[in-house]
């Protein structure tokens, strides 16, 4: 009796272990599959903007300085393409700026605005800005679920031994914190 008793309890146990096992490695998968989406998004971005940038040189070769930065902010985006999220995250709040910089500067130029290639351009550059912030939120919501299984009781006991280890967030740097300066 007693080792049948023992033995369901071992059952019980294995299957508590299994299951908090699948656990982990189902919120391991999730953080990754979800930063291949933010990956993906920061891409199509970054293949967006020598078009905008070649198209903007047509009305407003002189923008040159502005032009160079978005171009040179991009390079630093694509080149920090397998570093983490703190180093990605700033390489790319760089790219954000240069580019709100650039769609400030455009706004002199009626005729650039009235053109639809820059129109169309704008606005997959907006629905790519719009995916990279989901994708961003949908990110650093599964490494908070999968930080706080890596942390907590019972689960921890097994994420150590087993290789899980907490991942870092995707957060906004301190320029995508600072308001923007409105002027009239």
């Amino acid at each position: 009796m007693t080792l049948i008793i023992i033995l369901a309890i071992g059952v019980v146990l294995g299957i508590l272990l299994v299951a908090l096992y699948n656990r982990l490695v189902k919120l391991r998968v999730t953080a990754q599959n979800a930063w291949s989406d933010i990956d993906v998004q920061l891409k199509r971005r970054a293949d967006l903007v020598p078009n905008l940038v070649e198209t903007v040189k047509g009305y407003a070769s002189h923008e040159r300085e502005t032009l160079d930065a978005v171009t040179a902010a991009r390079t630093r985006a694509v080149a920090a393409h397998g570093a983490g999220p703190a180093e990605r995250a700033e390489a790319e709040a760089a790219l954000s700026g240069a580019l709100r910089g650039l769609t400030v500067a455009m706004e002199a130029y009626p005729e650039l605005q009235a053109s639809g290639g820059f129109r169309d351009l704008q606005a997959q550059l907006a629905e790519t800005e719009d995916h990279i912030s989901n994708a961003r939120r949908y990110y650093n919501a599964v490494v908070r679920d999968l930080n706080t299984a890596v942390q907590t009781f019972p689960s921890n006991l097994l994420a150590g031994p087993m290789g899980f280890r907490e991942r870092e967030f995707f957060a906004a740097t301190a320029s995508e914190r600072e308001t923007p300066a409105v002027r009239f």
